[in-house]
């Protein structure tokens, strides 16, 4: 019989759960968890849903109020422009790291963005903002550098991506688009240029923000 997972691991594994469904879409902001029916969801004792969703609130993807409990955070304009200001510079000194790419690592990225075509063309926003988290995660991945991933992934709740990709909708072949140039630079070995492409391409994103 296999041991039970100890309660920091479930911790860590529904906080993970939770944030993902946020930066995916699937919790819209004013979704209300009720700790009960996550621990049901869970399988576990109400404390560890409990710890996952203050660790949560410390991220900034959700917000606790006083009679009204746990709530996914609304968007806020200040918050999402700085965290596009902090992707711009870290994605950028990533994509300088990250080359030569391992094959396995450029096939990952093509899968990602043909992804991102397709789902764009369908103006499917919850698989373009997977798909676009998948491509860009990937390059901090493979930059090596450990805390620019922590520090990337801990962004990725202000950034709203789900929330900015609906607001560009019908921009959204046009972005994918923009990575095709950043994936052949990275195909080619020039990660200076990938970063480069990869600073514009965010402070794009940020001048396209809503107010």
């Amino acid at each position: 019989m296999s041991q039970p997972l100890p309660r920091r691991c479930m911790r860590d594994q529904i906080r993970d759960r939770l944030l993902e469904c946020i930066l995916e879409g699937t919790y819209a902001p004013g979704h209300r968890f009720v700790e009960l029916d996550l621990a049901a969801e869970f399988q576990v004792s109400q404390s560890p849903v409990r710890e996952a969703l203050r660790e949560l609130e410390v991220m900034g993807a959700v917000e606790s109020l006083r009679y009204k409990g746990t709530r996914v955070r609304s968007p806020n304009p200040v918050e999402m422009a700085e965290a596009y200001v902090l992707r711009a510079i870290l994605e950028q000194r990533s994509a300088e790291l990250a080359v030569p790419c391992p094959p396995a690592v450029l096939d990952s990225l093509r899968a990602d963005l043909a992804s991102l075509h397709e789902s764009a063309q369908d103006r499917d926003v919850t698989r373009y903002s997977r798909h676009a988290l998948n491509f860009h995660r990937s390059i901090v991945v493979q930059s090596g550098n450990h805390l620019f991933l922590e520090v990337w992934e801990n962004v990725q709740t202000r950034a709203r991506l789900p929330f900015v990709a609906q607001h560009l909708s019908a921009e959204l072949s046009s972005c994918a688009a923009d990575h095709d140039a950043i994936l052949a630079a990275l195909e080619k070995g020039e990660g200076a240029l990938a970063g480069r492409l990869l600073r514009a391409f965010m402070e794009s994103l940020l001048a396209k923000l809503p107010r």
